[in-house]
């Protein structure tokens, strides 16, 4: 199954997505890729669709203002192994246009469309000079809003995947 096959097994339509190879590295002494890992995969696929977006490190620097992790869950459904391919995919879900925005994230297996792991994780926009909760810029607005899932479908989609 290629790619393109595979993300017609997401949960929601237009994924921001990323393959990496299982890596002997991920494997824990269960032979199986560490849970670990897939925390760590989940924050580089969100932080790479942040910078795809325009909203980088040296922008959140500029604008002395940053998304951080306030709370994460994780389903771990299977596993994956060494050398296997996987794809890893985000979607902003809900912000609220001001302070807090959440993500989904879906971990694929594309050889057998077997999903490996389904997550959430919501975020603050803090200043980062004082760690303090802040409004989001307009420049947060105008690079995350035409990210964020919209609609019934969607709404439909969010409440189906969180179980």
């Amino acid at each position: 199954m290629n790619e393109e096959a595979a993300e017609g097994l997401l949960d929601f339509r237009d994924p921001y997505t990323l393959s990496v190879q299982v890596q002997p590295q991920d494997i824990d002494g269960l032979h199986h890729t560490n849970n670990g890992v897939y925390v760590d995969w989940c924050q580089k696929v969100a932080w790479a669709h942040s910078v795809s977006l325009g909203l980088d490190l040296e922008r959140y620097r500029a604008l002395d203002r940053a998304m951080v992790i306030i709370r994460s869950e994780f389903n771990y459904l299977r596993s994956s192994r060494e050398g296997e391919k996987v794809l890893l995919a985000t979607w902003i879900t809900d912000w609220d246009e001001r302070i807090t925005m959440r993500r989904a994230f879906q971990v694929i297996r594309p050889a057998d469309g077997a999903t490996l792991l389904r997550a959430r994780m919501s975020f603050a926009c803090i200043e980062i000079s004082s760690g303090k909760p802040r409004r989001m810029p307009i420049e947060f607005i105008e690079g995350y809003g035409p990210a964020v899932l919209g609609g019934a479908d969607d709404a439909t989609n969010i409440s189906d995947a969180a179980g």
